[in-house]
């Protein structure tokens, strides 16, 4: 006997729905919808309904063995429920039956009634979730998954395994991400598991507006194409494509995330007769709780992105280890990173501000993106500045020596002043950037700072602010780059002497470098 089935039944007695006082179905022609694990469900025939009452919403939910369904909302005596009813008004070929009938949530309405006697609020008809074998393997085995990539290579496999002709499957759900607008998940019973991150300009490209994934997360419902009849509708590429390469059956349906957010799976059968009715009604009832599991997984990936953009790379994974309460840190030797546009105030002033923004991310693509790229990290956008260091040994993830660490930061300098002067000769038009950047080595307190509500992690003590006072040299300096004597006593190269200056608030006067390579302005 297979594990799902729905099955319709004409109604032996009238059944009659009532709201607030108004009975607003009657009828000796309902149809009674007959599902595994869930009660009767009442059709009415809309002729016997007072459509009068009912106020079509925008909601739509999706069944892969009925369709998309639409709702209304109940108006009756002064009374509202909201998308009390329903309709499948395009069904596929399993809810034929009750194409254009209309059915009645029993906990929306004030009473059904089959006959003389009121139906009660059934719970479900059957045993729980563990009845369907895959259900039994999202609360025994799913949960192991480490990654979202391991949770959606077993769900297709413990598909395979209990029968469902699945040879295809895709999973999307959008991502809250500065580059990416979702993760794809792609699974093939020839080849496994990849993982696509497909970027926000994926909105605009023809695959994505012409694919069922778009008109599903535009809230449309979902799509089924029977690819072996001979009528099939072969409406988007995708399912052209399919069709060609033998396919016999496609289905798209949505799934949500606790906070209302809509995803999407997809899956493709290459047997004959493609999924059946059993197959879609397994999948169908545990999608929510495979959604949940894959939630997980998205919400701590959405949380270490989040992390790693606001706070760095490094710093938000310490974050995540559990460096978060109030005075929580370390002292590290570091490579201290100051950096400054020139003339931002003026600039500021004589510029637009949307022109202003864009000049300054211009700035901080070049300089930071070179600081990244080159194994630093960047802990602070102060204004038009930036904080950054390249740590010396210790528990630090890809700390190295003090040289390798001077090495990265004169590589991130000459790299940035790189980008700048191409960016300069591209937009000769616009005011050239001018930047200041200064090196110093020394010791950091590394970590928590703030009150206990509102924390920063970052880099504090002598060593970060020498590093300020002596890129603040390098406006007096005529330079882009100064270095200071700590720096240069661990670097290996060769630097160009500067001199010895006084810096604010340190005594005495200090030898300053810089290095040639990197231009003046």
């Amino acid at each position: 006997m297979s594990e799902y089935q729905i099955r319709f039944e004409p109604s032996p007695r009238r059944v009659r729905v009532e709201f607030n006082g108004t009975w607003v179905a009657d009828s000796e022609r309902a149809l009674i919808l007959h599902e595994t694990r869930l009660p009767p469900a009442y059709y009415f025939p809309r002729e016997d309904v007072q459509v009068a009452l009912l106020e079509k919403t925008e909601q739509v939910t999706h069944c892969p063995i009925r369709g998309n369904a639409t709702y209304w909302t109940l108006r009756a005596a002064g009374a509202l429920a909201e998308n009390a009813a329903w309709s499948y008004e395009e069904p596929y070929e399993e809810g034929a039956p009750v194409k254009g009938y209309i059915s009645f949530y029993p906990d929306r309405v004030s009473a059904v009634y089959d006959g003389d006697d009121e139906i009660p609020q059934l719970a479900r008809a059957e045993p729980g979730l563990h009845a369907n074998s895959i259900g039994g393997w999202l609360l025994a085995e799913a949960w192991k998954a480490a990654t979202p990539e391991a949770l959606v290579d077993g769900f297709c496999r413990c598909l395979k395994a209990c029968g469902v002709p699945v040879a295809r499957m895709t999973v999307i759900t959008p991502t809250l991400h500065p580059q990416v607008f979702a993760s794809v998940f792609v699974w093939r019973e020839d080849s496994g598991m990849r993982t696509i991150f497909e970027p926000h300009d994926i909105l605009r490209q023809a695959k994505f507006k012409d694919s069922p994934f778009a008109l599903i997360l535009r809230g449309a419902g979902g799509v089924r194409r029977r690819l072996e009849q001979r009528d099939a509708k072969l409406d988007f590429p995708v399912v052209k494509d399919l069709s060609a390469e033998g396919a016999t059956d496609y289905v798209a349906m949505p799934f949500h995330f606790a906070d209302g957010q809509l995803n999407v799976l997809s899956m493709t059968s290459f047997a004959p007769g493609g999924f059946s009715t059993s197959d879609l009604g397994r999948v169908y009832e545990v999608l929510p709780a495979f959604g949940r599991m894959l939630e997980v997984h998205a919400q701590r990936r959405t949380a270490v992105t989040l992390l790693q953009t606001f706070l760095g790379r490094h710093t938000g994974a310490r974050v995540l280890d559990g460096l978060v309460k109030h005075g929580d840190g370390e002292h590290i030797e570091a490579v201290v990173w100051f950096s400054d546009l020139r003339d931002s105030t003026a600039l500021s002033q004589s510029m637009g501000r949307d022109a202003y923004l864009v000049y300054l991310n211009r700035y901080f693509h070049c300089m930071a993106g070179a600081i990244m790229e080159k194994g630093g990290e960047v802990l602070r956008f102060i204004g038009d500045a930036a904080l950054a260091i390249f740590p010396i040994g210790g528990s630090w993830s890809g700390s190295t020596g003090a040289a390798e660490a001077c090495r990265r930061a004169l590589a991130a300098a000459q790299l940035a002043g790189e980008r700048i002067a191409e960016d300069n000769a591209a937009h000769p038009a616009r005011n050239p950037i001018r930047y200041g950047i200064g090196l110093h080595l020394g010791q950091v307190t590394y970590g928590n700072i703030g009150v206990p509500e509102r924390l920063e992690f970052t880099v504090i003590g002598s060593a970060a602010n020498a590093a300020a006072r002596v890129e603040s040299m390098t406006k007096t300096l005529g330079r882009n780059l100064v270095i200071s004597a700590a720096f240069a006593e661990a670097y290996p190269g060769k630097l160009e002497a500067l001199g010895n200056f006084k810096l604010k608030d340190v005594e005495g006067e200090q030898p300053l470098f810089t290095l040639s390579s990197v231009p003046s302005t």
